[in-house]
């Protein structure tokens, strides 16, 4: 490209970045002495990035000599903002050293300064949300100070001549001739000068200094984004903010320049993912436990608010960048962004980091290998996700990301009580739809791609399916494994399924084969030190079987000892006849138990004997029908056959969701005895203790555990202790069918 060439395409594209750099100069500060001081030169730049809050390099707010700047009571300054200087404070120092991180901790020249003002109405600039590598197309601001000048700071005043914008492929950027950067306060306010203009040459009155500066090529190395400049980099743009005009984003902090030559660096903006409570200046008002994430959610929420419908506001930044992104062919676009990172704003920061991690490695399908960047906030994961593929690949990873967010961020909260915790699961089913949205124009395949992500576990069913009897008599069964989560939704993980089936007892040990790794791996999904709950749906008939003394595996090795499963983790039988069809009277109950003050037990007698007519089938259907609402029935004797067995039916089908027996209970050829007694006492302990309906599976897995080890004398009754369980707002799945595996709720 020739050179007339090249400068009617600088002048090209400086038309159409106007409006954005017209919103970077007005998000431009300058940092200078208090408010009403003695008039004085301005320290160095700023970038307003959220209401309230100025991005700058922390060497800004040191005089020359390193010593700190002076400033008023309580250590109040002066920023400019729109022409006019406003009270401010040091909030956070990110080049401060962590003591608990050792020497050797990496450290950012980063500082955030707080407005002190809260009625400051000021416009926020874009963050890029993704690191910059190459530069092709930038721009440096510099600030203006209260009478409109362009900051020069405490140094030499430099040239304010700014040279062609000649756009050039990014190469890499040599280091400085002495090694080092010269790092330079300087400030003020960026609004384009006339220089920008191209106004006629000859005698005028003495006009600011171009305000921003072009950026001919530029790289990211160890120490940060370098860039090179037609002219040198003149002092007092230290501070203020690199804009990559091909994304129309800010990518770093003006950091210093070279001694000798054109040559700058700054700091990226993603070295504010470092960002901590630790960083808090000593007597400032800060962000909360998680800076980080709070400040970028007032970032981007600010954002989405400006783009109300309702506002008299002119243009606003994501305007502008509709202008430079137009016929791109892009599927997730600036609105899509927009819209997802305030969605991503409002849901609580991710409980560890490598949450973000692996949620990016899954849409990415790099398995286990982490990136290159830090993520710490769901804004990081999504700026991970640019990888500069096709527009379908592209919006098929986005959809897929949130998705996975969505679910996760839901999971969390799942069974947390409050409105607090109402209103995460809200948010949640705000982003849920917005994905569902997007995901209206992938094709099917990718649609069932993003659809079973993995998520956090709550428990694992167990569940036997009754086929037929074989010519012996002996009844046959399927059986299938499942996690759940929570409102019916499950996801089937093991299935044996076969036209005969297996007796029980053979059906039983292939489940307890693979029982073991199903729940361990189930734990570590679930989260840090978690055990989720085994349930056991089995039919009419198997109501006397023991899960809780079931054996597993301890571990995954070959040649892992067996471990009973009921003292280390809630453990709950379940109706396999009760599927996704609920009964009224079954909920009722079900809401009744939920809502009652005290638990009482229910005491179902055996048969009766001569004479006794308590005991009889009509007597325990009007005993369990007019039972009050806190009622849970209790039997000593045997479910798995006689008038056991008809009383659980009975109490199934007058709505009870729960009740309590021994697996091995007595049978009919006998009374109770004083262990029969024994038993009702320490179940009548049990729920007047108990706290509620929803507790009682961990109350009961202590009671097993106690009775295991003989911890308690009177604990022994527990010991093969059946807690039947059974939530009609969590219904068990069908087992065979050809719906998909989970609830696309």
């Amino acid at each position: 490209m020739s050179t007339s060439e090249g400068r009617a395409a600088g002048r090209g594209d400086r038309a159409r970045y106007t409006q954005l750099l017209d919103h970077a100069g007005r998000t431009t500060v300058a940092l200078r002495a208090a408010p009403g001081g003695a008039a004085a030169r301005p320290w160095g730049s700023g970038v307003l990035i959220a209401p309230g809050w100025v991005l700058t390099c922390a060497h800004v707010l040191a005089a020359s000599d390193g010593r700190r700047r002076e400033t008023g009571p309580d250590g109040v300054f002066g920023v400019t903002v729109d022409g006019r200087v406003v009270p401010a404070r040091l909030a956070y120092d990110l080049s401060r050293p962590d003591p608990a991180a050792g020497p050797a901790a990496a450290r950012a020249d980063l500082a955030l300064v707080h407005l002190l003002d809260p009625e400051t109405d000021h416009p926020c600039a874009w963050l890029s949300d993704q690191p910059a590598t190459l530069l092709e197309d930038a721009y440096i601001f510099r600030g203006h100070d209260a009478s409109g000048a362009v900051t020069q700071g405490d140094g030499d005043a430099g040239t304010s001549h700014r040279g062609e914008h000649v756009v050039r492929e990014a190469g890499g950027v040599g280091d400085p001739q002495d090694g080092s950067c010269e790092p330079e306060p300087g400030g003020g306010r960026g609004a384009r000068g006339r220089a920008a203009h191209g106004a006629p040459a000859g005698p005028r009155a003495p006009a600011p200094p171009d305000p921003f500066i072009a950026v001919r090529f530029g790289a990211r190395d160890a120490r940060g984004l370098q860039f090179g400049s037609d002219v040198r980099v003149s002092p007092g743009a230290s501070g203020g903010p690199l804009l990559d005009c091909d994304r129309g984003e800010v990518v770093g902090i003006v950091k210093g320049r070279h001694q000798q030559d054109h040559v700058g660096l700054a700091v990226p903006v993603t070295a504010l993912r470092g960002l901590g409570p630790e960083h808090l200046v000593a007597g400032a008002e800060g962000l909360g436990p998680d800076p980080y994430h709070a400040l970028m959610s007032l970032h981007d929420r600010w954002h989405w608010a400006g783009q109300d419908l309702g506002r008299t506001a002119g243009p606003t930044w994501f305007d502008a960048q509709h202008m430079i992104m137009a016929g791109r062919g892009r599927l997730w676009g600036v609105q899509e962004r927009l819209q997802a990172l305030d969605l991503l704003a409002r849901l609580p920061a991710p409980r560890d980091p490598l949450v973000v991690e692996a949620a990016v490695g899954e849409v990415l399908e790099r398995g286990e290998r982490p990136g290159a960047w830090l993520l710490r906030t769901w804004r990081d994961g999504h700026g991970a996700l640019y990888q500069g593929s096709d527009p379908y690949t592209e919006l098929r990873a986005f959809v897929h990301y949130l998705r996975i967010v969505a679910q996760l961020t839901a999971d969390e909260v799942r069974d947390a009580p409050g409105d607090e915790a109402a209103a995460v699961r809200e948010q949640a089913t705000r982003l849920a739809e917005f994905v569902q949205a997007k995901a209206v124009v992938l094709q099917p395949q990718d649609r069932r791609r993003i659809g079973p992500v993995r998520r956090r576990p709550r428990s694992v069913l167990v569940e036997f399916e009754p086929l037929f009897y074989d010519g012996g008599g002996q009844e046959l069964f399927n059986w299938s494994v499942s996690e759940g989560y929570g409102q019916g939704q499950w996801l089937r993980v093991d299935v044996q399924e076969s036209a005969g089936g297996v007796p029980f007892e053979q059906a039983r040990e292939q489940v307890l084969r693979r029982l073991g790794g199903r729940l361990l791996r189930a734990d570590g999904d679930a989260g840090p030190n978690a055990r989720v709950r085994l349930e056991v749906a089995v039919p009419e008939g198997r109501w006397d079987t023991a899960a809780g003394q079931w054996e597993v595996a301890a571990s995954t090795r070959r040649t892992a000892r067996l471990r009973p499963v009921g003292p280390g983790r809630a453990v709950i039988l379940r109706d396999q006849g009760r599927r996704e069809q609920v009964d009224p009277a079954w909920l009722r109950r079900w809401q009744g138990l939920a809502a009652a003050r005290e638990l009482q037990a229910l005491r179902i007698p055996p048969r009766p004997g001569a004479g006794d007519r308590s005991g009889s089938a009509e007597a325990i259907w009007r005993l369990l029908e007019t039972a009050g609402e806190g009622a849970l029935p209790a039997l000593c004797h045997t479910v798995a056959d006689g008038s056991g067995r008809d009383a659980v039916g009975v109490a199934l089908d007058t709505g009870f969701p729960a009740g309590l027996w021994p697996a091995h209970g007595h049978g009919e050829e006998r009374d109770c005895d004083a262990g029969c007694e024994e038993f009702h006492r320490g179940v009548r302990e049990l729920l007047q203790g108990s706290g509620g309906v929803a507790r009682l599976p961990e109350l009961v897995r202590q009671l097993r555990a106690k009775a295991a080890e003989a911890a308690e004398e009177g604990t022994h009754w527990a010991r093969d202790l059946v807690l039947l369980y059974d939530d009609p707002e969590d219904p068990i799945p069908p087992l065979f069918t050809d719906r998909p595996q989970m609830s696309p709720r």
